[in-house]
């Protein structure tokens, strides 16, 4: 649900990005290319890759109110990601470029590109693109053993005919036609100074304009059951509460020390080793990785100091949990602080409404003067 907010944004002034990180072969590209089908396609644009100066090269207008999909954030090169954060922070990119004249002679000119779109990228790697990260909302894919059966099943099912593909692409059909029919609101949230992010979120000041973004593209999305008031829409309690419940796991990932995958594979090792030691081999057949991708997060937890390795390379390592924090104490605390804020605004909204109605009707039973 977050992707799919988050993609429809597109045609708002202020549209929001998307990170889909996991680990290879996890589902990533499937994901962000099955949301981008459920978008009007003359508005998608999907790039496998990205060059370091196309993205100064479209048209002035090429990109307004357009939806991208890269499917390989890791294939981007530094010129190409530093310009990708211009357009998400900037929506717009300068340049100043040489072009020829009529008589043929080279002159400088200057060249704008206006990009408001809405993006959803996937990576393996979501810790090396801290910056990008940053301006985006985390989305880690779940890869437990759970999920992975429900996927296997929904596959087992699809190939023995048991899924109605008419029907998949008729509910299709019927959710691009609600969002081209959305009308653009400005939105006015009047609880926006009653909730607060917890204060050991990373960039607490970026990720709160975020979080506030959601929840007026909730607001939006529920437009014809909302009030309009001078041509603004009014967001409800109703709308924060979603916006909390949507956004919880990406919120986590901001707090969090270790990326989605990462928290899940450390998990793994928690629940399987506790206090004992072991092997790369041992941890290869809990966790299911294989060798590359697996070394590749020992080592992270290791510089992390999460694990701790013993013994010489030679004879092969062995690692043990060195820290065991305590990820699901940190998730209770903060959907317990989330509620109390969301059952403080209902009680204030329910007092504000029964002054209200005591208020007129104390104004009836006023005794006209003549």
């Amino acid at each position: 649900m977050l992707l799919f907010l988050i993609t429809i944004s597109y045609l708002n002034k202020s549209p929001l990005h998307g990170i889909v990180q996991g680990s290879s072969g996890s589902g990533k590209t499937h994901i962000i290319s099955r949301i981008a089908d459920l978008m009007p396609q003359e508005d998608v644009l999907r790039f496998t890759r990205i060059t370091e100066s196309s993205l100064y090269n479209w048209g002035e207008f090429d990109l307004f109110q357009k939806i991208i999909i890269i499917e390989d954030l890791d294939g981007l090169k530094e010129d190409a990601l530093y310009a990708l954060r211009e357009f998400i922070s900037n929506q717009v990119l300068r340049s100043s470029v040489t072009i020829k004249d009529k008589k043929g002679n080279n002159k400088s000119s200057h060249k704008i590109v206006k990009g408001q779109f809405s993006s959803l990228s996937a990576t393996t790697k979501g810790e090396l693109y801290e910056d990008n990260m940053n301006r985006s909302f985390i989305v880690a894919i779940n890869e437990s053993e759970e999920q992975t059966e429900k996927i296997i099943s929904y596959q087992n099912r699809r190939n023995a005919g048991e899924i109605d593909k008419s029907t998949q692409e008729k509910a299709i059909g019927f959710i691009q036609k609600i969002i081209r029919n959305l009308k653009h609101y400005d939105v006015i949230n009047p609880y926006a100074t009653q909730i607060q992010l917890p204060n050991n979120v990373k960039n607490k000041r970026r990720l709160n304009e975020m979080f506030q973004a959601i929840i007026k593209q909730i607001t939006i999305i529920h437009q014809y059951q909302r009030e309009t008031k001078e041509g603004f829409l009014i967001t409800e309690i109703e709308d924060i509460e979603n916006a909390v419940e949507i956004l919880f796991e990406s919120i986590i990932l901001k707090i969090d020390e270790l990326d989605g995958s990462l928290r899940q594979f450390f998990e793994q090792l928690k629940k399987a080793f506790k206090e004992e030691s072991f092997t790369r081999f041992d941890a290869m057949e809990v966790t299911g990785f294989k060798k590359t991708q697996l070394q590749f997060y020992l080592n992270d937890l290791v510089r992390l100091e999460y694990l701790k390795q013993i013994g010489f390379a030679n004879k092969g390592f062995r690692y043990k949990i060195s820290y065991s924090d305590n990820i699901q104490k940190v998730r209770k605390e903060l959907k317990e602080a989330f509620a109390k804020q969301v059952d403080e605004l209902k009680l204030n909204a329910t007092e504000r409404k029964r002054t209200l109605n005591g208020s007129q009707a104390n104004a009836k039973a006023q005794p006209t003067m003549v």
